[in-house]
């Protein structure tokens, strides 16, 4: 198979992996793909995966990326926070949630970073329509802000919640305090529980 015809089979597809590239071609040469990243023809996003550079420039590709590259898996945390402009500052990195291991992949588009929670938690995520009818998933802001509290202890005072410096706006006007509350008990976390009040007592909610 020559790049022209593997660019016509996959390009709309926008992100592939090797099984997709057998299934369609059983006896493809997996070499090619090695080739074709040399020439900029392809962009490796993880062992298995690519896609092709007229990509770099899309509006919130990124956030597909993460979850092809990584499932199941569902973007939250900063990023989230980010996206709804809750925090003020821009953020470096993709960080999601996922029932797998912790892991972290790094590739032309940026960083991405998976942080590991139970089956169980593996919830609050919602589709984001991104182009041609396409989908990614993302935390609701009220489950984003729950993640960041569970899987990071540090959040656990006064001053490290206040350093978040979260939008007043936002959480006075848009904040679902009562979802907030319902994820928090889904947890049946104590040590959650206990961040999930004083963040609602800090940011005064």
């Amino acid at each position: 198979m020559n790049f022209l015809i593997f660019r016509k089979l996959f390009f709309e597809q926008r992100c592939v992996n090797i099984h997709q590239i057998y299934a369609r071609q059983p006896n493809f040469e997996k070499n090619n793909l090695t080739r074709w990243v040399k020439r900029d023809l392809l962009i490796k996003l993880r062992n298995g995966f690519y896609t092709f550079p007229e990509y770099l420039t899309a509006n919130d590709f990124v956030y597909h990326i993460s979850n092809q590259i990584y499932a199941p898996s569902y973007i939250s945390m900063h990023t989230v926070l980010a996206f709804y402009d809750i925090i003020p500052e821009a953020v470096t990195q993709i960080t999601a949630v996922t029932t797998l291991k912790t892991a972290k992949f790094k590739n032309r588009f940026g960083e991405f970073h998976y942080k590991t929670v139970r089956n169980n938690l593996f919830f609050g995520y919602e589709p984001k329509f991104w182009c041609e009818g396409r989908t990614f998933l993302m935390a609701t802001p009220e489950k984003a802000l729950l993640d960041l509290l569970y899987l990071y202890p540090f959040y656990a005072t006064k001053e490290a919640l206040e350093e978040l410096r979260l939008d007043d706006e936002f959480l006075h006007s848009n904040f679902n305090i009562e979802r907030f509350r319902q994820y928090s008990e889904q947890f049946q976390s104590s040590a959650l529980y206990k961040r999930a009040k004083l963040f609602l007592k800090v940011y005064g909610l």
